[in-house]
């Protein structure tokens, strides 16, 4: 991975000191621990520190355009980067690098806030426009790669971590309307960060901003919820899924640096291992973590899949003392709490991974995606449950009934919180 951030400053002689940058891009070294950039001009300052993966060579950052009159600072990686840059180079652009970094570049030049739809893959980028004079950010789809924020009357600045935004010299203040939701999901899902001021570019959008301070938001894709079409059988859909799946996986091997994954043993990670493996026609590194409590590790099914797919095997032991000692950096490399026990054993299997390779796929986001959670079973359910309700329930009546779980003192408090989850105490909205 690597780190971006950058600062636009509001107001006349308003100017950016290089030191400032270089200080925020410095807080995030364990980002990019291979090389460091920065550009100014007047009140506009961006960086980068750069985990080297694409074009080692000529990839440094910030990167411009033919005339250098627009700069950017990137963090993620573009899978078609190939496949554009026939068609750019048709429309006169010149690249001097092989990285997919300068393909954005053209891209905006050429399409400016609808660079963003030709793109596919895991991306936060900053654009320093000169000649509009304002700075243009965007966040991939899904949001797999962060980008944070805080915008006041005096500046913007933007980082990859929340710490990077601190250091520019802002004092944390705690959002305390943030924890009732962080408590009840282990998550904030919308804008807001546990720090006042600070928020989140959430998935799908872009940003602009000019230098009087106007800022500009806007989303430029969602989930489809249905698609039209026809109906197919079982069958074409798992083919569909396979062929997907493994066009994703291979693009995904797109490196100049050594590869790995990591390895669960489970259907979603040895899956990516299989077709890794298949692709490269080679054997792969498999990286795995277990713990010395034997009825908490899943070592022996990770060690099976190794074995079939007869894979660089490589593992590491944790044990309770290890998990408990290592809190306190995770929490400062999250930036906020640490809600799920599999952060910690996600930390020593990628430390144990980084003394062999720099890259790993993993299984991560098949739950999302196959509905592997619970709770996408329940709130299907409820969908088909509320289609029912409706149909037969006047409008005035369900609002008096939701009305009656969300207050009534006849209900109790734990079976009033349960029906606000389901059809009967919300409008079922959500479910359509």
């Amino acid at each position: 991975m690597c780190g971006i951030a950058g600062v636009i400053k509001f107001g006349d002689g308003a100017n950016v000191a290089p030191d400032l940058v270089r200080g925020m891009c410095s807080s995030m070294v364990h980002r990019g621990p291979d090389d460091e950039g920065i550009y100014t001009q007047g009140r506009v300052g961006i960086g980068m520190r750069r985990l080297s993966i694409v074009d080692l060579a000529t990839g440094h950052q910030p990167i411009s355009n033919e005339d250098n009159t627009i700069w950017i600072v990137f963090n993620g990686e573009i899978y078609n980067h190939a496949e554009l840059r026939p068609d750019l180079e048709a429309r006169g652009h010149r690249y001097r690098t092989h990285s997919d970094t300068e393909t954005i570049v053209h891209l905006y030049e050429e399409y400016g806030h609808d660079c963003v739809r030709h793109l596919r893959g895991m991306f936060a980028f900053a654009i320093w426009d000169s000649r509009k004079r304002h700075l243009f950010i965007a966040r991939d789809r899904l949001g797999i790669k962060p980008l944070y924020y805080q915008h006041d009357d005096q500046q913007f600045v933007f980082g990859s971590e929340i710490k990077v935004l601190l250091s520019s010299g802002m004092r944390p203040h705690f959002r305390r309307t943030a924890l009732p939701e962080y408590l009840a999901f282990g998550y904030l899902s919308g804008s807001e960060t546990f720090f006042s001021g600070i928020e989140k570019l959430m998935p799908g959008h872009w940003l602009e901003i000019d230098e009087q301070g106007r800022l500009k938001i806007e989303q430029y894709w969602d989930l489809a919820l249905s698609q039209p079409g026809l109906e197919r059988s079982q069958a074409d859909y798992i083919a569909q899924y396979r062929e997907m799946l493994e066009q994703a996986v291979s693009s995904h091997l797109m490196s100049d640096v050594p590869l790995g994954v990591f390895l669960s043993g489970g259907v979603d990670s040895s899956a990516v291992a299989a077709l890794m493996t298949k692709i490269r026609r080679a054997p792969v590194e498999t990286f795995s973590v277990g713990y010395t409590e034997q009825s908490y590790s899943e070592l022996p099914y990770a060690r099976q899949v190794a074995t079939h797919l007869n894979s660089i095997h490589h593992e590491v032991l944790l044990s309770r003392q290890e998990f408990f000692d290592s809190l306190p950096q995770l929490i400062w490399h999250e930036d906020e709490p640490i809600a799920w026990p599999s952060s910690v054993s996600l930390f020593f299997v990628a430390r144990l991974a980084r003394e062999r390779v720099t890259v790993v796929l993993t299984g991560e986001g098949s739950d999302e995606t196959l509905a592997g959670y619970s709770r996408y079973g329940f709130t299907l359910r409820n969908a088909a449950l509320n289609r029912i309700y409706s149909s037969v329930t006047p409008s005035l009546y369900r609002r008096l009934i939701r009305d009656f779980v969300a207050s009534s003192h006849l209900i109790g408090a734990d079976l009033r919180r349960k029906l606000g989850h389901t059809f009967v105490g919300r409008d079922g909205s959500d479910w359509s």
